[in-house]
């Protein structure tokens, strides 16, 4: 991956969209490319520090990935905030519907973000949607 920039907005909850956001997010972190990843709708109760609950598989893929070796989606962006350029944002506006507060969201999210800003911010580079 050349060194650019890559935006990955993550509204999904099922195991393979949010297991491939994360696999992209920490490949090209790690691969020297600024990413901004956007944790909005059905995929940010999955950072709450209080989550307890995994996200449910869509298919087959995601029950095959059940007991293998796969690193976990968390561990992976983990990965790229600390081995690349990685910045994970919850969405503002999902925040807000579901009442949440910054200090109740997973320490390795960055600051919230609105749909406005990321977009602005995203215009730059590619787009990616899960």
């Amino acid at each position: 991956m050349s060194s650019s920039k890559l935006s990955i907005l993550v509204v999904s909850g099922t195991l393979e969209r949010l297991q491939m956001a994360a696999m992209v997010a920490s490949v090209g972190a790690v691969s020297g490319t600024e990413i901004t990843v956007l944790l909005s709708m059905n995929s940010l109760p999955f950072f709450l520090r209080s989550s307890t609950s995994d996200p449910l598989p869509e298919g087959s893929f995601g029950k095959m990935m059940a007991g293998k070796k796969v690193p976990p989606f968390r561990q992976l962006l983990q990965h790229a905030v600390e081995l690349g350029d990685a910045k994970i944002h919850p969405c503002s506006m999902a925040m807000d519907l579901l009442g949440v507060k910054p200090e109740e969201l997973d320490p390795m999210l960055a600051r919230p973000l609105g749909l406005t800003r990321f977009l602005t911010d995203s215009a730059a580079g590619q787009l990616l949607t899960f």
